[in-house]
């Protein structure tokens, strides 16, 4: 009876391991970032459960479901070869573009922020930035891909190539910064990979550094020393998003002050509290005071509950996650592989480091969350679809050298 049910076990697992191709190692990355996602999610949902009137357990199902329908979605986009993305990426990057206007007129408002549409038919709200992003990577994937023969050229080869990078990052500028920051950050380092001119790619980052520089002088400027506050600012700084943008820029800037936001100081907290081992699972303080920290914050109430070793240990596995990516495309033969896997991979982890480096008071206050480990919503399923596309060319470079070995075992046999 032992012999046979180790049997069925083996079986088990030898039916799981020939399903999933790919790299194995980003499959286990997936289940261990998922599993910690329930865990911090369903600690950190009690004060907002209360305040909906719901249990924190209902949030712990819809997790669950998010989970199942993430990997649904990695699985099935695993499977797919990868040279069809190619030529999705040109529809999505087009569809992206009026999805973008369309929220920015008539999207869902919050925080004086329009990021999200709502779905007529199913009732549901999602990012139109999360699709923008996908649809460039791959979109940039593809340009770099076919022209790598003229990219050092400005007019034939760079300027095909950046031009929709501007584009999609002045349409989520307005409503979401920081993700435009990070989107354009990612696709200035797939460019320099790609062998863009050094010489175009500086000149770009100079251009795009001149609005940054200029929130930072507002920042200073209309911050009072001798108060600690901030001064009035003229009508023309206080429209649509400038305004939060220099009251976040400030509260990083002066975080070492009396009066310094309640969301770093609430994380600081939270951080001190968890030390070396931290309190526990489960046993966060600072969740019932820390706003979002299922979600922007989730970070915090990891390092909290888990203490330093648990947060350095997540930095690592999204390090790790980098390494197989880049192993990944360094193994594929083909261009568009190659670059279609570093660049959502590293967006997905650049991603990782800036929630990270907001939840420590390293960068200002953003809205980006914590792939695979936040709160479900469009950005987890998206995350898990960029993940499945990585593993769909892991996949067909494992395929390639399955080919490739035999052959050459089979002509060494044959000298």
């Amino acid at each position: 009876m032992q012999e046979e049910g180790l049997n069925i076990k083996q079986y088990s697992l030898g039916s799981i391991s020939s399903r999933t191709r790919g790299d194995k190692v980003i499959w286990a990355i997936v289940v261990l970032l998922t599993m910690m996602s329930l865990l911090a999610v369903y600690s950190s949902t009690g004060t907002l459960a209360y305040k909906l009137s719901k249990s924190t357990e209902s949030y712990l199902f819809k997790q669950i479901m998010f989970i199942a329908a993430g990997v649904a979605i990695i699985y099935f986009a695993h499977l797919m070869n990868y040279t069809i993305y190619s030529k999705v990426a040109q529809i999505l990057f087009i569809v992206s573009i009026p999805l973008l206007m369309y929220t920015l007129l008539f999207g869902t408002n919050l925080n004086d922020a329009s990021r999200w549409i709502k779905l007529p038919i199913i009732n549901l709200t999602f990012q139109t930035s999360d699709l923008a992003k996908l649809g460039l990577f791959m979109y940039l994937s593809r340009q770099l891909s076919k022209r790598q023969d003229t990219i050092k050229e400005f007019k034939a080869g760079f300027l095909p190539v950046i031009l929709p990078v501007l584009l999609i990052c002045a349409l989520i500028a307005p409503a979401n910064l920081s993700t435009a920051l990070l989107t354009g950050a990612t696709s200035i380092f797939l460019l320099f990979i790609g062998r863009a001119s050094v010489r175009h790619i500086g000149l770009v980052v100079l251009l795009a550094a001149i609005p940054v520089v200029m929130l930072i002088a507002c920042a200073k400027i209309y911050h009072n020393e001798e108060t600690g506050k901030s001064d009035p600012l003229p009508k023309m700084l206080t429209k649509g998003r400038i305004e939060t943008w220099i009251n976040r820029t400030q509260d990083f800037m002066y975080s070492d002050k009396k009066e310094s936001s309640y969301q770093v100081q609430q994380a600081k907290i939270a951080i001190a509290k968890g030390s070396w081992v931290g309190m526990g699972p489960g046993n966060s303080q600072a969740r019932n005071f820390l706003p979002h920290p299922y979600s922007d914050f989730i970070y915090a109430i990891i390092i909290e509950e888990y203490g330093l070793m648990g947060g350095a240990a997540m930095l690592l596995i999204y390090l790790l996650f980098l390494y197989r990516c880049i192993r990944i495309m360094r193994k594929c033969p083909y261009a568009f592989g190659a670059f279609l896997s570093l660049a959502l991979g590293f967006t997905l982890v650049i991603q990782a480091l800036a929630n990270m480096a907001v939840n420590v008071n390293l960068f200002p206050v953003t809205g980006v969350t914590l792939p695979l480990v936040s709160m479900g919503g469009s950005s987890f399923l998206f995350t898990c679809l960029s993940i499945g596309i990585i593993l769909s060319v892991a996949r067909n470079v494992e395929k390639l050298e399955g080919e490739i070995q035999p052959a050459v075992q089979k002509e060494g046999g044959v000298q």
